[in-house]
Formats: structure tokens, C-alpha cells, sequence
């Protein structure tokens, strides 16, 4: 049973074609529409005519180079944006484990903003308060909870993001490159979290610049090339895919 059913997704942005770097420049450009004057855009089309399914308890790779419109992709899924033609179904509840950090206050302490933050997820208030502990123990921040949040470095303040955004109890993961974070314990830790999702038959979608966790962990690979599905199946044939233009288009460049 699928889970997430994209069909003939597209998804178009528009570029103004004259920058406006100050205030002045803003309030110049209203005062030339008011006047009647218009101003040109360019459409850029992120994604074009994406097809795919993600089954139940099924893992999802997206792979392709900066800007082939991974991200986009989450955000449509998530529907913190709406495609411009297609459809997107979805079966269940969704965690987006996006723009990590998104509601926290550098002034609050750490365990204060892991409280926030599990509210904004989704958790009830009750809930979070039980597991804070647990989630401070997962982020590795135990002895800093009373600290202010300012004073982490960002590495310490996505982990707790992540740590806290895993807590939630959803159907569908979306995870954004959330498994960089961190050294190579924590992202261990994080991959044995959602390997119980797995047999818990929830489904993740896993966008990553690594082949070999995409490889090692999603059975199917979306590959994308600049808003388009280059390839998809088996996750080994997919990220090969994605290898081998990669290397062509390095050769390319360089002969």
C-alpha cells in the first residue's frame, strides 16, 4: 500500500529579473508599480513531471547534485508548498524533519527550547516534559540543559533539533540532510532509530549526498537532474546512475 504517491508533479518559481538589495530599492519598486510600471520574471521550474510511490515501512533515497530540486521536493510532500500541476497523495500522519531549529530561542536554555520545540513538532505538552530527558541523552546535551541555546554551536543545536523532531509519532519521515549532523556516533545512533522506525512500518524519505547510507539504507532511489527524474528503482541502479554522469560530467568539464 503506498504511502506517498507523487504524479506528474511540477513545481515553477519566479525570478525577478531586477535585484533589490536595500529598502530603497524596495520602496522604488512599488512606487514604479503604483505608477503602472511592470517589472519581468524569469520562470524556473524546480521540478518537472516527477512520478514515484513510497510504500508502507518502505525507505526512499533522493539523490542528485545541488539545485536538481531535492529540498522542493520534502517541502511539496510536507506541503509547506503546493505544486503547480500533479498531485501528491499521502497515507498518515508526517514528521518534516526539514529546516531543523526553525522556533528556537538563543536566549532560553537548551532544555527550555527542547519543550518549545516538541510543541511545534507536534508532541503535547505532557508528552515532551517525559521525554526530555531521553532527548537530551539521544542530542548528547545532558550536562549543557541549562546553558543558553546561543552559546551551542549550530552542530549542538541541529542535534538537538533532530533529537527532538524524532520523538514524534508519525506514519512518514522526511529527512533533509539530517544525517550529516553530527560525528559519526550520532549519525550511527540516528540511522539505529530509524532502522526501529522500519520495523515499526513507518516510511522515510531520505534526501543525502552520501551513496552508501542511500545505498546501505533505502531500498529505492529517486535520482533527480535539474527538476528531473533521471532514474528511479533499486537504490544500487539509481545512485550508479547518478555516479556515472556525475563522472561524465566531470570529464566533460575537464577535457
Amino acid at each position: 500500500m503506498s504511502v506517498v504517491s507523487v504524479e506528474d508533479v511540477w513545481k515553477r518559481f519566479r525570478i525577478p529579473h531586477e535585484r533589490r538589495a536595500t529598502i530603497l530599492d524596495h520602496i522604488a519598486g512599488a512606487l514604479s508599480l503604483l505608477e503602472g510600471k511592470r517589472f519581468t520574471f524569469e520562470e524556473f521550474w524546480a521540478l518537472k513531471a516527477v512520478n514515484f510511490k513510497v510504500e508502507r515501512s518502505e525507505s526512499l533515497g533522493i539523490v542528485g547534485p545541488n539545485g536538481s530540486g531535492k529540498s522542493t521536493l520534502l517541502k511539496l510532500i510536507a506541503r509547506v508548498m503546493k505544486a503547480d500541476r500533479g498531485t501528491i497523495k499521502t497515507d498518515g500522519s508526517i514528521a518534516p524533519v526539514l529546516e531543523l531549529g526553525m522556533g528556537f530561542h538563543g536566549d532560553l536554555t537548551v532544555k527550555e527550547n527542547a519543550l518549545i520545540y516538541g510543541v511545534i513538532m507536534g508532541l503535547r505538552r505532557s508528552e515532551i516534559k517525559k521525554r526530555t530527558d531521553s532527548v537530551l541523552d539521544f542530542a548528547g546535551l545532558t550536562r549543557f540543559q541549562d546553558a543558553k541555546l546561543k552559546n551551542l554551536s549550530s552542530g549542538m543545536q541541529v542535534r538537538l533539533a533532530f533529537s527532538i523532531a524524532i520523538q514524534t509519532e508519525a506514519d512518514i519521515f522526511l529527512v533533509d540532510e539530517a544525517l550529516a549532523v553530527g560525528d559519526m556516533e550520532f549519525q550511527q545512533k540516528c540511522l539505529e532509530r530509524f532502522r526501529e522506525f522500519k520495523k515499526e512500518k513507518k516510511s522515510i524519505v531520505l534526501v543525502s549526498h552520501s551513496m552508501d547510507l542511500v545505498k546501505g539504507f533505502c531500498e529505492k532511489t529517486l535520482y533527480l537532474l535539474n527538476g528531473e527524474s533521471r532514474a528511479f528503482g533499486p537504490s544500487e541502479d539509481a545512485t550508479n546512475r547518478y555516479l556515472e554522469d556525475m563522472k561524465s560530467s566531470a570529464v566533460a568539464k575537464g577535457g
